[in-house]
């Protein structure tokens, strides 16, 4: 809906019936008390407004509804209109100025105009919360003691300027927890820009970190900005920092430390206001030590140390993780899947996920994709869960031999289950946590007869 103010009622009628014709929907009122009013009631996409109006006229107008309404777009209308009575406009928050007498074409170009950059504000909102909702701490899921004092330490360090190191396996959900400290801070609504130091050749390392200048190497065929320049006022994520060169610590210290830095073929310093957060699955001291690593550029980064536990380490986690990663990817996929089986959630527990959350990520997923009953089951997870371990117990109590095969497994603990249930069907499912059909199902596939003892 687009509100048309201006206290010359015909002129407002006019205009809105003209933007009526060409498929806007419009309303007009003849005061800038009534717009407020209105607008409080009413779903309104652009606002019109004359500028001189009795009482409250169209700059007081502009400003009370950019102190409520900043998403409206302002277009102001005016017959005395002057360079700096645009600028003056401009600059207190009007999208643009029409001058009296104007044409309906030209108010529908500049009403298009800002409908679409209000369009593009919104969907921008709209992925930042997003995002938002992705990496805030709700999306870091764990109650364990080791993951609660990484919890504790992400509210300690988020409204600081220190820098922070993470350390911990690959997978660990690193790139996860430097979000969560970005978006958690007075920085959140400035860049995020993450860096992954191991993906990026050694060669083109100082150009994607500072930028170049045109002419700066061969194939530098026009000036670029770097990692620096796009994250200032944010944070800059270096990922796998210990991966870095070494001859290119020594500038990225610098950076550090006295926020500037030249383009690859210029002398012009360029300062930044940047918070830097830095992650590596290497032990930093160690590399230090060996020489691989500055000691200078370890101690700046290590202001605030976080240790992120492997999933091994945080085992209690496990089940509502997979919970959750499960309900999310069932939701993307249209399935109903209400949890895993206890033989499933047993054998997953037992695994010893060396690939830690991004692992389990990945075989959840996987999961879902073939599941094909209301549960995860144990046929619907991948073959290396069962891969390279000789016995676990499952919660029902049935041994798995792990070396043979997973259908060696199946037929096991299905035969265990129904002698143990006296080949009643109905009972053998219910200890295995699977539905009768999908016993019927693996009794069919694994050939299994059934009698007073199952064979």
């Amino acid at each position: 809906m687009i509100l048309i103010v201006d206290d010359e009622v015909r002129l407002a009628e006019v205009v809105a019936d003209a933007l009526e014709v060409r498929g806007f929907r419009a309303h007009f009122v003849d005061s800038a008390a009534a717009a407020l009013t209105w607008i409080d009631d009413n779903p309104v996409s652009l606002v019109l407004s004359d500028l001189r109006m009795p009482g409250m006229d169209g700059r007081e107008f502009l400003r009370l509804l950019q102190a409520a309404r900043p998403e409206i777009p302002v277009v102001i209308i005016t017959a005395y209109a002057s360079v700096p009575d645009a600028v003056a406009l401009v600059r207190d928050g009007a999208f643009d100025y029409i001058s009296k007498p104007f044409e309906i074409e030209d108010l529908v170009a500049t009403i298009g105009r800002a409908l679409k950059l209000r369009e593009a504000e919104a969907e921008n909102l709209r992925l930042r919360e997003e995002l938002r909702e992705k990496y805030d701490f709700g999306s870091l899921i764990g109650t364990s003691t080791p993951f609660q004092l990484v919890l504790k330490q992400i509210t300690e360090v988020c409204d600081s300027r220190a820098s922070v190191l993470l350390q911990g396996e690959s997978g660990t959900g690193k790139e996860l927890i430097a979000r969560a400290v970005h978006d958690n801070s007075q920085r959140r609504n400035k860049p995020f820009i993450a860096v992954n130091c191991a993906a990026i050749p050694e060669s083109l390392m100082e150009s994607e970190l500072f930028g170049h200048v045109k002419g700066a190497f061969t194939g530098a065929v026009f000036t670029r900005e770097g990692r620096f320049a796009a994250a200032d006022g944010g944070t800059l994520f270096l990922d796998e920092i210990g991966d870095m060169p070494l001859p290119l610590q020594a500038k990225v210290l610098r950076a550090i430390q006295e926020q500037t830095f030249e383009k690859v073929g210029s002398t012009r310093s360029q300062t930044v206001d940047i918070r830097f957060i830095a992650a590596t699955h290497r032990d930093l001291r160690r590399e230090v030590e060996r020489g691989a690593f500055r000691d200078d550029l370890y101690y700046r980064l290590n202001v605030f140390p976080i240790h992120v536990p492997s999933l091994r380490d945080r085992k209690d986690d496990l089940d509502m993780l997979a919970a959750h990663i499960l309900a999310r990817h069932a939701a993307a996929m249209g399935k109903r899947l209400t949890g895993f089986t206890r033989p499933a959630a047993a054998a997953m527990a037992a695994y010893h996920w060396p690939g830690n959350v991004r692992e389990l990520q990945n075989c959840v997923e996987r999961a879902v994709i073939v599941a094909r009953g209301a549960m995860v089951d144990v046929g619907d997870l991948p073959q290396y869960i069962f891969e390279g371990r000789p016995k676990i117990a499952q919660a029902s109590g049935f041994p798995i031999d792990l070396d043979s095969e997973l259908e060696r497994i199946e037929r096991k603990i299905v035969t265990d289950a129904l002698h143990e249930s006296g080949g009643v069907q109905a009972s053998a499912a219910k200890k295995l946590g699977i539905t009768e059909r999908s016993l019927w199902h693996r009794v069919k596939k694994l050939s299994i007869r059934i009698t007073r003892k199952a064979e």
